[in-house]
């Protein structure tokens, strides 16, 4: 059941209320303009880019990139440099970004429950699992690196 537990569902169920809300509910709400396009294009690029570049980081380390199992590697390179979670908050960019492209503004509001989701059922089990793994090494990672940005 863990497999059905992972950041990518959260994701596409998040995204599928969205939609849902776009098509059937919009509730007269609209942010509609070319700029909201761009900025929409922007976070969703700007997930997948944060995506590929924390997978290219895991497969370099070697490391299990799934977030109920036990990491062997501590990754403090590359993207991993400016967020301890570039994925989570690719998740979260790409939410928004789609809320944005739909024009599904009161869906806007799934985006913190999003980030709360990812801390709760994700994050703070991560940390717990690299805090007894790696100790020292995590502590001072996360001293000098933040969660999301």
């Amino acid at each position: 059941m863990k497999w059905f537990d992972l950041p990518p569902v959260w994701l596409v169920a998040f995204a599928a209320v969205a939609w849902c809300q776009a098509q059937f509910l919009p509730l007269g709400l609209s942010l509609a303009h070319p700029v909201t396009l761009l900025v929409s294009g922007l976070f969703v690029g700007g997930g997948l880019v944060l995506t590929l570049l924390a997978v290219l980081e895991f497969r370099r380390h070697k490391t299990t990139i799934i977030p109920h199992l036990e990491p062997d590697a501590l990754i403090q390179s590359g993207i991993f440099r400016r967020s301890r979670n570039p994925i989570y908050l690719a998740d979260v960019l790409i939410l928004a970004g789609l809320c944005l492209y739909w024009d599904a503004v009161p869906s806007l509001a799934l985006v913190p429950v999003l980030v709360w989701v990812l801390e709760r059922r994700f994050i703070v089990p991560e940390e717990k699992r690299l805090r007894r793994r790696f100790r020292a090494d995590f502590a001072r990672y996360a001293q000098k690196t933040r969660r999301w940005v």
